[in-house]
């Protein structure tokens, strides 16, 4: 460097540098190094982010004056660098002999300007509103510009004089521009053209965010002063991020899958001299043919659906990755510093300014290291949510396509396991995954340092860690075994609770609370038993956890000052050896945890892998395309089954049917009518013939479907709404008088299961939205059956038959009502799985085969039910005469009495009171109700618009803070007096702390005569015995608040379930069960397995925190003072981010 910068220059002086109490660089430092530090930054990152920019295209930005200014800046920056270049060659022309550094930094500080000005407006074109490669660079280049901004001012100052009134000039020209340029880069520009952002009314402000807010969390703020001023609600939720939604996320799943799918394939054909034939029947994920012939040679394997995930979110993992890295090199760097400091306290002659530098890059190193750690957390936190939003998409994708045979291997229990448990572990995974490999690079950096101040003697803490390795480990896999007996028990309970929910009423009119209370509370013991195993390993878990950094510290320092008397344990080698060993902690006692859920997350990948490689349903089985002119729905030589390997359902089929003609299925039970229906649907294993259906097909099955929504919503069923095509449809399905008798109208809100509803209404409404969907071509799977008799003629006479709303449509209805089969087109007779007669109705009587057969057989039986259906008529009509018009009101008026129903329950009470008739016997209605039904058809006065009445009410959760009445009876569930020794355990174990590190404090204070410590067997046994008693304290303390916790558990839990068993029935009509299985499944775990955990973490913290702020107190008292302060803004930041959320 000298020769750059002249002989009579040196690039370095300590006694300039260090060795003063006012220190400087030298003007050669300055000039070269310090002066290239941001151009070779920028030089390098300068190909990857072009090449970056290249791949991430988020469109054009218009430039703005923010830009403009930025690029003028840029280029004012670049003349005043080439300024000084020519001044250069100006003072050579005049034979003034200048150093080759005045030429080389010129040089390379402009060019890397007019680079700069060339980002600034690439990124615009590239749609970057904030440049982070940009800010760092500027930021650098102030921060090496600061120190010749302070020399030149003290040569000058020192001089009295400038000597070089050119260069002193364009310096602060050039860090001016540079400061302006640095704080111009904190601002963000416009978002690209024809970006979401603009047409979002609630866009996440983390997309519009900067590089510096980006960092630091910034745009969080205004979502946290929300939280602070109010409870948050859903309508204060941002928008999700465009690459965050499931519709960006599961299609680049599912098209790795199938990348991976494919490879798979093409590799398992290469294995067969020749390709067999397609199945028929299904979308194999590849030939089964040529599986089973490859199988024969060699074992193949499944796609695997690891790689599809790393291909889909490995990249963005690796940038948490990265973070990672940086995170861990610079936890390191305290260590050192804290060596330094100490090294410096000793030095009384050291210049104070070494102590001042020392703390403050000690800050520093710890906010950096908190801002790329949670960096770190975020990528992970969105990487993980991204995994589980994806697998949870490919899952429920590929449930609704698999075949029947695929069903019976995956049941819907099973499915929803995959998307819940498993789905979930591969969240939890991500958060530490990294310390897969960063767990060792921590332990070999933290071991190579320790050897440095210990030497040899740091294998003795080595040895205790491996140690206490296979203990962890242990104690880990069996607290996982304990977890799955845990969730066997927590399995049988939720069943069981489920099981009593839904036959609350049978159970309560027979009085049987008790006996099924005793069974739930059975299991509850026994889950509650393995919590309490569950808990003594947890002891132990804290036990190692806190005494492991001890024991290995106790056991390097024994050894240390043991087999050398000549080995002093001062205080430098004492505290950073400490540090160096709590960095060591986390590490060894996660890894073990990271390897069992590793463990976990591979059993679920195979069960996610085995679940996904199911065969398919063929989408081609039904062709849409290609069919006979003329014809709506054909099927040539049809053979279907619910299972491939197992006896043909449907054999030998053949069917055409007239676009725009009704056809009626017939036969007897079981002979194939609704797998006829399941097979036009694709439903069906198709192994041989040919399927073809023109247009969109609207199904109505034998059980109507209703959603737990407003019964126009159930009929719209995301249709647009049409006021006038909405009308007809109610009127011709019979729903007008339905809708008089329901409290809210359409409006009124369908209850789970359809509670509110009769059988008939509800498949009266499944035909309205098979109705209002106006598709093509409609399958009825005997959907009249549910109906009265007279109700199925309007039915039938408005909507189905020849005359009705969907005349001109092809109807396909599947039907034992005899009266309706002289209107229709063409009749099919169904006989043991074949198409055993079609044609016209006159057609089918005089060939006198299975028709006629089973019209004898049916009027046979249509006859005696219509007797017997006179006959209960004639008696009810009699009755009636006898029985008072009142009666119904009359209830009504009993239920009204009551005080502890709301208004809501006595609607849904007089609204079951008015179908029940309908429901009891579906076969009539009943004379009270038709009379009552008479009475509200009378046209009235004036309409109003009919009232939204929920019956099922939003469910309310508490808000803003909770109330100490809450922890008060917590503290009661928990006991009063066990709570208040839990408490003096934990002061207990901390005053141990704080003797132990007193003791250690003295003991490196220790005279040093001869070269060697005195006592040090005192010094290592009672160090040991305050330690251990320590470690005892804190399982003790542990154990004892898992206990209390489980006793709570129980009594909470007892409470709950008494509470509910003498709730009235009304509660249970109108609350979702659900609702009530997430008191006892969630709330539950809650108490039983989140609640004790964080108090064990208040505690340790709340006590740790307070006595180590009375050491500090006690040795250095002015710290009192910044303690108020810091107190104030930590709990507001503690308010803002912790206010429970409305929903």
């Amino acid at each position: 460097m000298e020769s750059l910068c002249g002989a009579d220059s040196p690039f370095w002086d300590p006694n300039r540098t260090i060795h003063t109490d006012n220190p400087d660089l030298t003007p050669c430092f300055q000039s070269t190094i310090l002066a290239w530090i941001p151009c070779i930054y920028l030089w390098i990152t300068l190909p990857f982010y072009l090449l970056r920019l290249k791949k991430n295209n988020k469109g054009y930005i218009v430039m703005s004056i923010l830009n403009r200014f930025k690029t003028a800046f840029g280029v004012l920056l670049w003349l005043v660098s080439w300024i000084d270049l020519f001044y250069t060659f100006y003072e050579h022309s005049r034979d003034e002999v200048k150093a080759t550094v005045f030429f080389v930094t010129p040089l390379i500080i402009g060019a890397t300007m007019l680079v700069a000005t060339f980002l600034i407006q690439y990124e615009r074109l590239k749609g970057v509103q904030s440049s982070g490669v940009l800010f760092i660079f500027w930021l650098l280049s102030v921060l090496a510009a600061i120190i010749p901004f302070r020399s030149k001012i003290m040569e000058t100052t020192a001089k009295e004089t400038v000597e070089d009134h050119v260069r002193f000039t364009t310096f602060y020209i050039y860090f001016g521009l540079l400061l302006i340029e640095l704080v111009l880069s904190c601002f963000n520009e416009k978002p690209p053209l024809f970006s979401n952002i603009v047409t979002d009314p609630n866009p996440c402000p983390e997309s519009n965010a900067g590089f510096l807010s980006t960092m630091t969390f910034w745009w969080f703020t205004r979502m946290a002063i929300t939280g602070y001023k109010r409870p948050l609600e859903d309508k204060d939720l941002w928008s999700l991020n465009r690459q965050d939604k499931s519709d960006v996320i599961v299609p680049r799943l599912l098209k790795e899958w199938e990348k991976e799918n494919s490879q798979h394939c093409s590799k398992k054909e290469e294995q067969v001299f020749s390709k067999p034939e397609k199945s028929a029947n299904h979308v194999d994920q590849c030939n089964e043919a040529s599986e089973m012939l490859a199988s024969e040679k060699k074992v193949t394997k499944q796609p695997s659906f690891l790689k599809a995930l790393i291909r889909a979110f490995g990249p963005y993992f690796l940038i948490g990755s990265a973070y990672k890295l940086l995170q861990d090199l610079i936890s390191f760097v305290n260590p050192q510093l804290l060596n330094l400091l100490i090294a410096f306290i000793k030095k009384s002659d050291a210049p104070s300014w070494w102590g001042f530098s020392l703390a403050f890059l000690m800050f520093f190193s710890a906010l950096l290291q908190t801002i790329i750690l949670h960096q770190h957390f975020q990528y992970c936190f969105v990487t993980g949510m991204r995994l589980r939003t994806a697998i949870v998409g490919a899952i429920y994708r590929k449930s609704l396509v698999i075949t029947n045979l695929a069903k019976r291997s995956s049941t819907v229990g099973e499915v929803v396991n995959l998307m819940s448990v498993d789905a979930q572990r591969f969240m939890d995974l991500t958060t530490f995954l990294n310390l897969l490999w960063s767990a060792p690079l921590q332990i070999i950096l933290a071991l190579y340092f320790l050897w440095e101040k210990l030497g040899p003697s740091v294998f003795a803490g080595v040895a205790v860690m491996v140690l206490l390795i296979p203990f962890n480990a242990a104690i880990a896999m069996k607290t996982r075994a304990f977890q799955v007996e845990q969730m066997q028990y927590k399995d049988a309970r939720i069943k069981l609770m489920n099981e009593v929910l839904n036959g609350i009423k049978v159970l309560k009119l027979y009085a049987w609370e008790k006996s099924f209370k005793d069974k739930i509370l059975e299991i509850r013991q026994n889950e509650l038993n393995v919590l309490k195993k569950a808990a003594y390993l947890g002891a132990l878990s804290t036990f190692a956890w806190t005494s492991a950094p001890f024991l290995v510290a106790l056991t390097t320092f024994a050894v240390y000052v043991t087999v050398d008397e000549a080995n002093v344990l001062d205080a430098q080698k004492a505290f950073v050896s400490l540090s160096l060993f709590n960095i060591l902690r986390f590490p060894l006692n996660m890894l073990p945890q990271v390897i069992s859920s590793i463990v976990q997350a591979a059993v679920s990948l195979k069960r996610i892998q085995h679940f996904l490689n199911h065969d398919e349903l063929d989408p081609e089985s039904v062709d849409r395309k290609n069919i006979s002119p003329g014809y709506a729905v054909s099927v040539m030589n049809g053979s279907f089954s619910w299972d491939p390997n197992g006896s043909v359902t449907l054999n030998n089929i053949n069917l055409l049917v007239p676009g725009g003609s009704l056809v009626a299925v017939v036969g007897h039970v079981g002979c194939g009518k609704s797998s006829l229906i399941s097979a036009l649907l694709g439903e069906m294993e198709k192994l041989e013939g040919k399927v073809a259906i023109k247009g969109s097909v609207a199904y109505v099955p034998q059980q109507a479907w209703i959603q737990n929504a407003t019964l126009r919503d159930n009929i719209l069923f995301g249709h647009p709404y049409n006021e006038q095509k909405y009308r007809r449809v109610l009127e011709a399905c019979s729903l007008l008088t339905d809708l008089e008798v329901l409290p809210g109208g359409d409006q009124t809100e369908i209850g789970e299961k359809g509670i509110n509803l009769s059988g008939g209404q509800k498949q009266r409404v499944s035909i309205a939205r098979a109705l209002y969907s106006e598709a093509d071509v409609f399958l009825l799977d005997d959907p009249l059956s549910a109906v009265d008799a007279h109700v199925a003629k309007h039915i039938f006479d408005k909507v189905i038959g020849p005359e009705g709303e969907l005349k001109g449509k092809t109807r396909i209805l599947v039907t034992h009502g005899i009266s309706f089969l002289p209107q229709v087109d063409n009749i099919v007779v169904m006989v043991e799985g074949q198409v055993s007669e079609m044609g016209s109705h006159q057609d089918l009587l005089r060939q006198n085969g299975a028709f006629a057969e089973f019209l004898r057989n049916y009027t046979l039986e249509d006859i005696t039910e219509e007797e017997e259906e006179e006959a209960a008529m004639l008696a009810e009509i009699e009755e009636e005469d006898s029985f008072p018009e009142d009666a119904l009101s009359n209830h009504i008026d009993i239920v009204d009495n009551e005080p502890v129903v709301n208004e809501a329950r006595k609607q849904f009470i007089r609204q079951i009171s008015v179908i029940s008739s309908d429901s009891e016997n579906p076969k009539k209605m009943s004379v009270r109700v038709r009379r009552y039904s008479e009475r509200r058809h009378e046209p009235p006065a004036e309409s109003k618009a009919p009232e939204v009445q929920k019956l099922i009410q939003a469910e309310v959760a508490e808000t803003g803070r909770v109330k100490l009445k809450v922890f008060w009876d917590y503290i009661k569930a928990v006991g009063p007096l066990l709570s208040i020794f839990i408490c003096f355990l934990y002061c207990c174990q901390n005053a141990a702390a704080i003797g132990a590190n007193i003791w250690l404090s003295e003991w490196t204070n220790d005279v040093i005569i001869n070269g060697t410590q005195q006592d040090t067997k005192q010094r290592v046994g009672v160090y040991a015995a305050l330690g251990i008693t320590q470690g005892v304290l804190v399982m003790i303390s542990s154990f004892t608040l898992a206990m209390g916790g489980i006793g709570a558990a129980s009594a909470l839990h007892s409470a709950l379930l008494d509470n509910k068993f003498h709730t009235p029935q009304s509660f249970f009509d109108t609350t979702p069960i659900g609702r009530i299985i997430n008191r006892f499944s969630k709330d539950i775990y809650v108490i039983d397995e989140v609640i004790p955990p964080t108090i064990l973490m208040f505690l340790g913290t709340f006590f740790t925190s307070c006595s180590t702020m009375i050491v500090i107190i006690s040795s250095t008292p002015l710290f009192a003072v910044v303690i108020l302060p810091l107190a104030v803004v930590y709990f507001l930041a503690q308010v803002c981010l912790s206010w429970p959320p409305a929903f």
